[in-house]
């Protein structure tokens, strides 16, 4: 087995050169991702404010409870939603060494406001999912909610061990709050390329309690914390079939998320920002 992955290596098909590709792959198709994300909460979260139209949102909102009129739950609501904008568009630019690297003080100034508002978003997503009611279902919402307990935890290491300047310990800790606030991003686009792969609803269920949607609402952060720490273990080994394990696990990922990308922009955001337009204009 050994002789065969050195063959590979001599014939200038390396471990690590696939896991560099998937890694950038991942990281293009994320990019597109969070952007159109971001657009997306634009449009249906905020123009319709804007435009004085609300219920143009309300009528695109999921889950239970989203017709409550009480301003409190109302400014949650959007102290949730918005500041989402910020972390799509500015959140996956911490993991790019160049920047990191070459622009020390933009990354410490935006991992700050990548922290805060994560925690913000937990936060506020916890309130509005166990208090206003924001929900499909309690089962449904388990996952998610553990997401919401994790974020903060992962992020307080994260600047614990920046503040230490321990900073490889740094780099997971961020990797992996990083994922742990895209948790909701994630859990679309596997939604999506769910009923992509299986052309509809396998284990689904309206209210998002079927045995698949409670397994991705797990697996939505977990996942790809677990092929991140496998990307670490892989850096750090010497032992070739563990570099080629990971790296072929790293193109799954990568696989996975363009998929997931491309099935929710085609499925879920530009229906819903072309449903906006049709209402408001």
């Amino acid at each position: 087995m050994q002789s065969l992955l050195a063959d590979g290596v001599k014939n200038g098909l390396s471990p690590q050169l696939i896991l560099d590709k998937s890694v950038k792959t991942w990281f293009v198709t994320a990019l597109f991702g969070q952007w159109m994300f971001a657009l997306y909460i634009l449009i249906l979260y905020v123009m319709p404010t804007i435009a004085g139209n609300s219920e143009v949102t309300h009528n695109l909102l999921p889950g239970q409870g989203v017709q409550d009129k009480r301003v409190f739950d109302g400014v949650v609501f959007f102290s949730h939603v918005v500041p989402a904008i910020i972390l799509a568009l500015c959140g996956i630019s911490q993991l790019v060494p160049t920047i990191r690297n070459n622009y020390p003080r933009f990354h410490r100034i935006n991992g700050r406001i990548f922290f805060i508002l994560g925690i913000s978003g937990a936060v506020t997503g916890l309130y509005l999912t166990w208090v206003t009611g924001m929900r499909f279902s309690d089962i449904g919402s388990m996952g998610i909610t553990l997401n919401g307990i994790l974020i903060p935890t992962f992020i307080y290491f994260a600047w614990r061990t920046a503040c230490k300047k321990q900073f490889n310990l740094h780099q997971r800790f961020a990797v992996h709050s990083f994922l742990l606030v895209n948790g909701v991003w994630t859990f679309r686009l596997y939604l999506m390329g769910w009923f992509v792969v299986n052309q509809g609803p396998l284990g689904n269920s309206r209210n998002l309690d079927g045995p698949a949607d409670i397994a991705m609402s797990f697996a939505c952060y977990l996942l790809p914390m677990f092929i991140a720490e496998l990307v670490f273990w892989a850096k750090r080994a010497n032992n070739l079939a563990v570099k080629w394990l990971v790296a072929f696990v790293s193109v799954f990922g990568a696989a996975i998320t363009l998929i997931g990308v491309g099935a929710a922009t085609m499925m879920m955001w530009l229906p819903r920002i072309d449903k906006v337009f049709n209402a408001l204009f």
